[in-house]
């Protein structure tokens, strides 16, 4: 190798490696849980009752065929999994953008989003289905869908971006008014 080549780094920038830990840890995590509530505790055979845990919050077993909310229901083999490849794409398009992101905030939001998709199409992929058991409530008012720690992943990291977004481009447009 000449004196006058650039030389490579060896490991990506700080932030990016941390991008692709956050999203690891979520996706283990996430699986971990599905498994628990899957195998030890059985929640699929508990029935409507499921697994009270504290008042305002249980483990019930829900089988979400959809995607977020419910929408674009798979209720064949085809829809499953065009689901699948429709998931995996929009995965693929934020494990890019993360990749090139410069900003370590958006990293860490893209990350959640990545980790999430990540373990929802692996459940999509092993059941034709996404293990969902998080049931938040107040008496019988439910602010959520029941839900799992994928989808918690994906909600905050989009909110982190929105949140984000809509900040940058409000401090742009107020310091472009003063000049």
């Amino acid at each position: 190798m000449s004196k006058d080549a650039p030389a490579l780094p060896l490991l990506p920038p700080l932030h990016r490696r941390l991008g692709a830990t956050i999203a690891a840890v979520i996706l283990i995590l996430d699986q971990l849980i599905k498994y628990i509530v899957t195998v030890p505790l059985a929640l699929e055979s508990r029935g409507d009752e499921g697994l009270e845990i504290v008042p305002i919050f249980a483990l019930r077993w829900v089988e979400n065929r959809g995607i977020s909310m419910g929408f674009f229901h798979a209720d064949n083999d085809t829809a499953r999994w065009l689901l699948v490849a429709m998931t995996a794409g929009i995965s693929a398009f934020v494990a890019i953008w993360m990749w090139r992101e410069r900003s370590r905030q958006d990293v860490i939001a893209l990350s959640l989003v990545l980790g999430g998709a990540l373990g929802n199409i692996i459940d999509r992929v092993r059941y034709g289905f996404v293990v969902d058991y998080a049931d938040l409530h107040f008496g019988e008012w439910r602010p959520f869908l029941i839900f799992n720690l994928a989808d918690a992943a994906i909600t905050i990291g989009v909110l982190i971006l929105l949140a984000r977004a809509l900040l940058l481009r409000e401090k742009d447009a107020n310091s472009e008014s003063q000049n």
